[in-house]
C-alpha cells in the first residue's frame, strides 16, 4: 500500500504543479483577458469580474483584488498630477480654482483609465502566482 494519493483528475492537476509565466499574465489582465488564455474578457462590466472565462472556462470567481488596485491607483495617480502643481502655477500663473478644477478632472480621468487596467494586472498576477483559489 502506497501513502501516495489516487489522482483522478490529472488535468487540474498538472495544471496546479505547473509554473505560469506572470509577465504574460500580467499583459493579459491589463488588457482585460483571461490571464490563462488570453481571449475571454476578465470583466462581466467596468470592474465586476466574471464568473468563468468564455474561452477557455477558468474559474475567475475566487479572484479577490480587494482594495489592491484601488491604492495602487491613487498612489500612481498622486505622484502624476501632484508634481505637475508647481510648474503649472509658475508657467502659466493659473488662479489655484482653474488649476484645481483642471487637475482633478486629469486625475480622475486618470483613475477612471487606469484602475480597470490595474485590477486586471492583479488578478494575472494572482493567477500566475497561484494567489487566492488559482
Amino acid at each position: 500500500m502506497t501513502d501516495h494519493p489516487v489522482i483522478n483528475d490529472s488535468e487540474d492537476i498538472m495544471e496546479t504543479m505547473t509554473e505560469r509565466q506572470t509577465k504574460p499574465a500580467l499583459l493579459r489582465g491589463w488588457r482585460g483577458t483571461c490571464p490563462r488564455c488570453g481571449k475571454g474578457r476578465l470583466f462581466e462590466r467596468r470592474l465586476s469580474v466574471a464568473r468563468n472565462c468564455e474561452a477557455c472556462g477558468l474559474d475567475l470567481s475566487v479572484q479577490r483584488a480587494d482594495d489592491g488596485p484601488a491604492y495602487l491607483t491613487i498612489v500612481i495617480v498622486g505622484h502624476i498630477v501632484v508634481p505637475l502643481m508647481v510648474p503649472l502655477y509658475r508657467l502659466w500663473d493659473l488662479h489655484p480654482g482653474v488649476m484645481a478644477t483642471g487637475l482633478s478632472v486629469l486625475a480622475v480621468a486618470l483613475s477612471l483609465y487606469l484602475l480597470p487596467r490595474i485590477k486586471g494586472a492583479m488578478i494575472g498576477l494572482q493567477w500566475a502566482r497561484h494567489l487566492h483559489g488559482f
